[in-house]
């Protein structure tokens, strides 16, 4: 199992950029698309993912050390640290269920789009670390193989069916048609935030308040510009923080940066991607008349729209604030802050790119979170003691993408539920 568990690690460590473009080249092959018209759509999608890894990269790290900065200036006394999602992506892959669970994911997914259950072909391999962990969860409650196996595959089933209920308006607010997102965090931030966001329209007063990027450019001129949002708000982020004015414009200028680069970055991606797209429509339609399939990809994609980098962004300090006055709540946000713009990839659509009603609603959502990763703080910790460095003065771990994923915590207490059967 050592050597199954080396073996996926090194191949997934050659990281998106490499293999991407690979499994692209095999997809457009399966689906008919001349060889060298495949091989260039890879290579394509690649470079597009380079450019997204490394906006993405600005983006993490530069919206990383503000909050962490934020966290240190208001200081901030709760017991249980976040340690963010690389540090439970690693505590994941070392649990002795996780080697087998990739070909048995595979498989799955293959199976439920033969049966007709799922649309969606998932190749966003490196995300089902999501699908891993709850299995991992399962797994260091019950002891069970059988078990955790089955949690993982019931996880999978549940992204597959949100990421189908709402690729329609992925596709059309993001523009990336053939497209769905079963990001596993993503997926269960959408399950409470689409629902709640309906509510959240439909209150009197707040039902009319229709702020979108649009809107903003419309009213505001210059300053509704997506670069210009993403300087203003990189400015507030730092100013948050206690930044020296030439680091608060710094940090402005990054976001703005990432505001203006990330949509460019993904229009190459899906450049590259659409002769597989083609490939796929014509043969599904030569065999089975007029069924669709979808390109499972990571929820990454959305931050190229302004709306959602926006409401993430903007999440940010919401959270911390949320974090300090929510009864029961007792961890401490930090390793997963900048990742919160991928968290509402499902939600903001959902709004039509409203920023107030997405803000509200993943508010809302957040403080549901927060007091999900309080519960799922000791499983955390047993999963990650001895595999990762802990924050210094952490006694108990947890973090936003996995304690506070609904879907996870579900799985968390189904397994306390029947682990005396075990």
């Amino acid at each position: 199992m050592d050597i199954l568990s080396n073996v996926v690690q090194s191949i997934i460590g050659v990281g998106p950029s490499v293999m991407l473009p690979i499994i692209i080249f095999i997809v457009g092959l399966i689906f008919r698309v001349k060889p060298g018209k495949a091989l260039v759509s890879g290579i394509t999608v690649g470079i597009g993912m380079v450019g997204i890894n490394l906006v993405i990269n600005l983006l993490t790290t530069s919206v990383g050390p503000a909050a962490q900065a934020m966290v240190k200036r208001f200081g901030f006394n709760l017991t249980i640290i976040d340690a963010g999602w690389p540090a439970v992506s690693a505590g994941t892959w070392a649990q002795p269920i996780a080697a087998i669970m990739i070909p048995i994911i595979l498989v799955v997914n293959i199976g439920l789009i033969l049966i007709k259950f799922t649309k969606t072909l998932d190749i966003d391999i490196w995300n089902y670390w999501h699908m891993i962990a709850a299995s991992s969860t399962a797994y260091i409650i019950t002891k069970s193989w059988w078990f955790s196996i089955l949690c993982g595959i019931i996880y999978e089933a549940a992204v597959l069916i949100i990421a189908d209920k709402t690729a329609p308006k992925v596709q059309e607010y993001y523009g990336l048609e053939g497209i769905s997102f079963p990001t596993g965090s993503a997926a269960a931030y959408g399950l409470l935030g689409i629902p709640v966001g309906w509510v959240v329209s439909k209150i009197p007063g707040i039902s009319k308040l229709d702020v979108d990027p649009e809107t903003i450019q419309k009213r505001f001129g210059i300053f509704g510009e997506p670069m210009v949002m993403g300087i203003i708000i990189g400015a507030l982020l730092a100013a948050l923080g206690g930044y020296s004015v030439p680091n608060i414009l710094k940090l402005g200028m990054a976001m703005g940066g990432v505001m203006f680069l990330m949509p460019r970055m993904v229009k190459i991606l899906m450049e590259g991607l659409i002769p597989i797209q083609e490939g796929a429509q014509s043969l599904l339609q030569s065999k089975y008349g007029n069924r669709e399939i979808y390109l499972g990809m990571d929820a990454a994609l959305s931050t190229g729209a302004p709306a959602t980098l926006a409401t993430g962004l903007l999440m940010v300090p919401i959270t911390l604030f949320l974090a300090i006055i929510l009864p029961g709540n007792r961890v401490l946000p930090f390793g997963d802050l900048a990742t919160i713009p991928f968290f509402v990839a499902l939600i903001v659509p959902s709004r039509k790119g409203n920023i107030v009603h997405s803000v509200i609603s993943c508010t809302i959502v957040m403080a549901v979170g927060l007091l999900m990763a309080t519960d799922f703080g000791p499983t955390l910790t047993t999963m990650m003691h001895g595999i990762v460095k802990f924050p210094h003065g952490a006694a108990e771990v947890s973090n936003l993408d996995t304690g506070g994923n609904v879907l996870n915590w579900l799985i968390l207490k189904f397994s306390q539920l029947v682990k005396p059967l075990f």
